[in-house]
């Protein structure tokens, strides 16, 4: 895919850059694939806000996509390639050989007319799943479980990639797109190469109200407000000496969140240096 940038026609229309779309061969999605997507407007269940600024944004079905890829031992022909509008990256519409229809994320360099399938025989080429037990270390691999069974959890947004950089005992390494390494259980399946629309990190949005449309609303610095509103509030002028929080006192902006010690052995090398 290319990215296409626009005339500068109008304030909004200057910078702003968008998709091509040149790798979309079908326009309207697989009927029996999708299923209705309501919107909750970040609130709960008593109507009360939980998450701030989203809400609005263009009304979208879901594509439910196949993440477990636990249809083994039979070859799928890539139909398609779609646009999602619930990702960031392409999904690829497959017809397997017994009829049965489903979406994958489409990496790199899948085309219309390849042919991929889940084996643990299957050739280490784009769009084929494997266990991890059965890939060569130093295989480029995305859409990766952790735990079998489960559907592929890590590497699954627009131009990620995860490398298989070892394996010991019944645990594989895998270095992830933040540098992370960390194990994961060889019998854990995984799908082979880059997710595509690698561009999508070079899109600039240009205006307001193109977020808008995604369902993201308007947020208010917090040095803006009052002290009444916020921590960061008040003051004569721009004032500089509080730490980052958030509207209720908790820290954030860098501050560390993790508290999963269940799961911290599983990490070899982390993302930061603590």
């Amino acid at each position: 895919m290319g990215v296409k940038k626009f005339n500068p026609t109008s304030p909004g229309r200057r910078g702003m850059t968008g998709y091509d779309f040149a790798e979309i061969t079908k326009t309207k999605p697989e009927k029996s694939l999708t299923a209705p997507l309501k919107r909750k407007g970040a609130r709960n269940n008593h109507g009360q806000i939980t998450i701030r600024h989203q809400g609005g944004g263009h009304k979208r079905k879901y594509r439910l996509i196949d993440f477990k890829r636990t249809k083994l031992e039979v070859p799928a022909t890539v139909v398609a390639i779609e646009y999602d509008p619930n990702r960031s990256c392409r999904i690829a519409l497959l017809h397997y050989k017994d009829g049965e229809k489903s979406y994958i994320l489409a990496p790199v360099g899948l085309k219309v007319g390849d042919t991929v399938v889940s084996s643990a025989k299957a050739d280490i080429k784009p769009g084929n799943s494997l266990r991890l037990s059965e890939m060569p270390v130093g295989t480029i691999i995305h859409n990766v479980e952790l735990r079998p069974g489960k559907g592929g959890q890590l590497c699954r947004g627009a131009g990620t990639e995860a490398t298989l950089v070892g394996r010991v005992g019944k645990f594989a390494q895998i270095k992830l797109p933040s540098s992370e390494v960390r194990e994961v259980l060889a019998e854990c399946r995984a799908t082979v190469g880059q997710v595509g629309n690698t561009d999508n990190e070079n899109i600039t949005i240009g205006k307001a109200g193109r977020n808008r449309w995604r369902g993201k609303r308007p947020s208010v610095r917090g040095m803006a407000m009052n002290p009444i509103d916020h921590p960061m509030g008040g003051g004569e002028g721009r004032g500089k000496g509080n730490h980052p929080t958030t509207p209720w006192g908790k820290p954030c902006k860098g501050h560390r969140t993790r508290n999963n010690k269940g799961t911290d052995r599983f990490i070899i090398k982390r993302r930061k240096s603590k």
